[in-house]
């Protein structure tokens, strides 16, 4: 089987929102970024947390999952999110820009149904922060049709942490089959 994709959004998850006093996480840093439709002088303020990059890259690195930009960001993700991070450039899920005024004008995540389509029957797991419970049904549904689907929902003003990544290898280990815990070392009678 092929490993199932990550897909990986990021604001409320690589960026937290702020909370009611408007402060965000002691652990992240500020940066400035200039996405595309907006000039120079016109940056916007981000606020990233360093630990994540070498938390993902390990993941990354197991082999377990296919990472994909899933964001609203979009090729922004790559050229502007990812060097921050110093993740490697991945692809993206390439989403419309809808006019809506709500992240669920049909009662779930507006990313879904472009989603879906992308995704086919391929395996997933979704890294989000705004998923509803129709978009938790959508993935039982898909994983009791054939196609496993894991969402994992962070905290949108805490953000991703290592449990959900956890999670994530734990998930995409058992669906593959692997080990996800490193093996232990032979004992002294294995290795004579």
């Amino acid at each position: 089987m092929r490993p199932p994709f990550l897909l990986l959004d990021i604001d409320g998850v690589l960026i937290p929102f702020p909370d009611a006093r408007g402060s965000t996480p002691d652990t992240h840093a500020r940066h400035d970024v200039v996405p595309t439709g907006r000039s120079a002088d016109d940056p916007v303020t981000i606020w990233l947390n360093p630990a994540h990059g070498p938390m993902l890259i390990n993941v990354f690195r197991t082999g377990l999952v296919t990472p994909v930009w899933c964001t609203g960001w979009r090729q922004d993700a790559t050229t502007l999110i990812g060097p921050l991070l110093a993740l490697p450039p991945l692809p993206h899920v390439d989403l419309p820009r809808p006019q809506i005024t709500t992240s669920h004008p049909n009662g779930y995540l507006w990313k879904r149904d472009h989603v879906d389509a992308w995704l086919g029957e391929a395996p997933a797991v979704w890294i989000d922060d705004d998923f509803t419970r129709l978009d938790h049904a959508w993935a039982a549904e898909r994983t009791a049709s054939g196609a496993p689907t894991l969402l994992v929902q962070p905290e949108p003003h805490v953000g991703l942490q290592a449990e959900h990544l956890a999670e994530v290898r734990a998930w995409a280990g058992q669906l593959l089959g692997t080990r996800t815990a490193v093996p232990a070392a032979p004992s002294e009678t294995e290795a004579a």
